[in-house]
């Protein structure tokens, strides 16, 4: 219990306690990062399915996905746009570590945090409310994954920073429960979908990793949120590509169907 409040208090706003931590006790937490992640995405459903009762898909959608980013604090998208800034440029080592720890946002970046906000609201927005009782939790718990089994296989970019402090703490055991969490729920949620979901996740996490090694030496906690924001992003999009093809019927949905008919 003492690991799910770490992670939460570490991941989202939610008040739970917390304050300045030792390496050892974030490493800790690591495991129950793709847990919170479903939980952050199942609010964020809730949200959307109880806005579609006043709203079109829409604004719903977008409204859930600012809720989202409000609870989490913006942590990933943070991360995505200063990823962006720092990679999208031929600069050389010590430019892109400057450009890593600006706080400020260039053009990249907001241009990456716009495309991430654009396609997850469009692809919620395609997806009908019980559908998305099933993707949202699903997606952020196989995002989170990713980043942790990131984070475990690479190496960190330097022995300073909020990332590399807890990335040199995890142990190989303790990223493997954690990746094998996230893809457990997206299969109890997606099915055989959460498959082809997590290896295009996986397939971008390498590509962006294999870059931050061939540029700063490994990864950091800023390459950790981009690789988190790329794999939510595609993951959502394979649900939605899953539910059009009519390959995939959310078990959420047909359980509320069921619920329905019996009444």
């Amino acid at each position: 219990m003492r690991g799910l409040l770490g992670a939460v208090s570490f991941l989202t706003r939610v008040p739970v306690g917390g304050g300045e931590r030792r390496p050892e006790e974030l490493a800790g937490f690591v495991p129950w990062f793709p847990v919170v992640g479903a939980g952050v995405g199942l609010a964020v459903a809730a949200i959307y399915a109880a806005s579609r009762m006043l709203l079109p898909p829409l604004p719903a959608a977008t409204l859930a996905v600012v809720a989202g980013i409000g609870l989490t604090g913006a942590f990933h998208e943070d991360g995505l746009g200063d990823t962006a800034d720092a990679f999208a440029g031929h600069h050389d080592r010590d430019s892109t570590v400057r450009i890593l720890k600006d706080p400020r946002l260039g053009t990249f970046g907001v241009l990456a945090v716009a495309a991430s906000l654009l396609l997850r609201v469009g692809a919620v927005a395609a997806l009908a409310p019980g559908a998305a009782l099933a993707a949202l939790p699903a997606a952020h718990a196989l995002s989170r994954a990713t980043a942790v089994a990131t984070m475990a296989a690479l190496p960190a970019a330097a022995e300073t920073g909020l990332g590399a402090s807890y990335a040199l703490a995890l142990s190989r055991r303790r990223a493997l429960a954690g990746a094998a969490a996230g893809l457990a729920i997206a299969l109890v949620l997606l099915g055989v979908p959460a498959l082809g979901a997590a290896a295009v996740a996986a397939v971008a996490a390498a590509l962006l990793g294999r870059l931050a090694v061939r540029r700063i030496g490994g990864v950091t906690g800023d390459v950790l949120g981009a690789v988190q924001q790329l794999a939510e992003m595609l993951a959502l999009l394979a649900a939605v590509a899953a539910a059009g093809t009519g390959r995939w019927e959310s078990p959420v949905s047909s359980l509320l169907a069921l619920v329905s008919g019996s009444r």
